[in-house]
């Protein structure tokens, strides 16, 4: 297959809500007496892609692929050191904090742990209300009314608004970070580990939910996890990241039954099954993720992969585009 420029990759007629194009993020490594640069932590490397509106695009990957850090960038959380990020086909890359203030109340995020996101002594009703305060010119009437709505669209009781977060369970106060999130209408949401901090019945109620309320408002989702199982109940793309850079993305339904790249068979084959009779070839990963300081030259993930042959070692593979939506950088299958 034919290797395409990155900027191509997913393009369909449905609207395009966010795009990235080759996104990077580089932290400075400072050493010496002078605490001059003597290096980069190389978080994102390189990353393109972009969301339709109303889908879900499910981004996994080890710990210290760069998840995490994609998603503040496209938020503007962190500043990017190269690249483009376009939201409605607006360029936000670079935007001051005034312009930016009237496009954060279409985007918003819920992050991995609620009880560290929340000031404790704010209460639940405070904390729905600032971001109205903030964003709308509501009346308190109205703000009042509106934290009502949101806390029984998310299954709490609307006497829960005076209460305060410690007096809530680790699903009740995801509840409450999803009900902050959606209080001034965004078009798009981030959900960084939005559900590893919870008991796994816990889990698919919050996921049942933000499928729910995906469909009542007309989201759009950034579900960024660790966990692929997790982002197969709720995703509708999927894209793997390996040390910074997207190393497959595709339809859900593409990833878990034909998997191409060598990583992402691994993190499919580490999914415990409850077939015990069902026979399945398990891919073991050799070492541990390599620094992003210090990567592999050619592919990144060469050092680890039991395909890797000599060419990997000199060139880094680009996406390549397999047909139907399915993007893998690999050089295995290079013309």
């Amino acid at each position: 297959m034919a290797t395409v420029d990155e900027k191509q990759v997913v393009q369909t007629d449905q609207e395009t809500i966010v795009k990235v194009e080759d996104l990077k993020k580089y932290f400075p490594i400072k050493g010496g007496i002078l605490k001059r640069t003597i290096g980069h932590v190389k978080a994102v490397d390189g990353v393109t892609f972009d969301i339709k509106k109303g889908e879900t695009l499910g981004i996994v990957g080890e710990s210290g692929s760069g998840k995490s850090t994609l998603g503040r960038m496209i938020l503007r959380l962190l500043e990017p050191t190269e690249g483009k990020i376009l939201f409605q086909e607006n360029d936000i890359t670079h935007l001051k904090n005034h312009k930016m203030r009237p496009i954060r109340k279409d985007m918003q995020i819920i992050f991995q742990d609620p009880f560290a996101s929340l000031n404790t002594k704010m209460s639940v009703e405070q904390l729905i209300e600032e971001p109205l305060l903030i964003q709308t010119n509501m009346t308190k009437k109205e703000r009042k009314e509106k934290v009502k709505e949101l806390l029984e669209k998310v299954g709490l009781r609307a006497s829960d608004r005076l209460k305060y977060p410690h007096e809530f369970s680790g699903g009740q106060r995801q509840r409450i970070s999803i009900a902050r999130a959606l209080a001034i209408n965004p078009k798009f949401v981030i959900a960084d580990e939005a559900v590893s901090a919870l008991d796994v019945s816990i889990q698919a109620q919050v996921l049942n939910l933000m499928s729910d309320l995906q469909e009542d408002f007309g989201l759009t989702y950034l579900f960024i996890s660790h966990d692929l199982s997790v982002v197969k109940h709720i995703s509708d793309r999927v894209g793997v990241m390996y040390l910074g850079r997207l190393a497959e993305i595709a339809p859900k339904k593409d990833i878990y039954e034909n998997p191409l790249h060598p990583y992402t068979q691994a993190l499919l084959s580490s999914i415990p099954d409850t077939d015990v009779d069902r026979e399945r070839e398990t891919v073991h990963l050799e070492g541990d993720l390599p620094s992003p300081s210090n990567p592999p030259s050619g592919c990144a993930f060469r050092t680890r992969c039991p395909m890797a042959h000599e060419r990997c070692a000199v060139d880094r593979p680009e996406l390549q585009h397999m047909g139907e939506g399915h993007y893998v950088a690999c050089h295995l299958y290079d013309e």
